[in-house]
């Protein structure tokens, strides 16, 4: 095993690398994005103490390379299992087998809750849920609209027109580069159709 340790912003893995081994967070966040040839981004998921990379699984146990990038969203702290050893670990350790397996399966459920987001949901609960989700119990967040389409699974110029929609309903307040939202309530009944 060796020691993880990153700022916030280093790339950790990028399409077509190969997997150095399974990653144990201790503290941090990663995440994970798939780019299109056109430049569209979108967040897969991200990965914090407790669960598991998709990306980095599928790599150890189906020896392909990575598709998608993962960025450290804050400082990183944790340890890399090399690939003989992740292996053996779940061959003969039971309960490092249960504890992959049990991540691995609420990965998927994230998976399926993309899904549903984006093919089910419509785009003004989507995006409040993930304003709702981002801002956290402080209401605030830095982001940028190509940033939140990217977590939307949509265009910037989509999302520049639906918050300009929720700011003249008084549920957020936009600035350059920031968002503030001020009818809390107001974007949990939207989030909730």
């Amino acid at each position: 095993m060796s020691r993880l340790s990153c700022p916030a912003g280093t790339v950790l893995f990028r399409p077509g690398q190969e997997c150095p081994g399974f990653v144990r967070l201790t503290s941090g966040s990663i995440k994970v994005t798939l780019t299109a040839a056109n430049g569209r981004e979108v967040v897969l998921y991200r990965v914090s103490p407790g669960d598991v990379c998709l990306q980095t699984f599928a790599c150890l146990t189906d020896g392909r390379s990575y598709a998608a990038e993962g960025v450290a969203e804050t400082a990183l702290e944790g340890e890399i299992i090399p690939h003989p050893a992740f292996r053996q670990s779940m061959s003969e350790d039971g309960a490092f087998r249960s504890e992959v397996l049990t991540a691995v399966a609420r990965r998927f459920a994230d998976y399926e809750q993309l899904v549903e987001d984006v093919a089910l949901t419509g785009f003004d609960a989507r995006l409040a849920r993930v304003l709702l989700r981002l801002a956290g119990e402080g209401g605030s967040l830095r982001i940028t609209h190509d940033a939140l389409a990217a977590e939307t699974a949509s265009g910037r110029a989509f999302v520049t027109r639906r918050l300009r929609e929720f700011a003249r309903m008084g549920l957020v307040e936009t600035g350059r580069g920031q968002l503030r939202i001020l009818d809390r309530r107001g974007l949990e009944q939207i989030a909730e159709d």
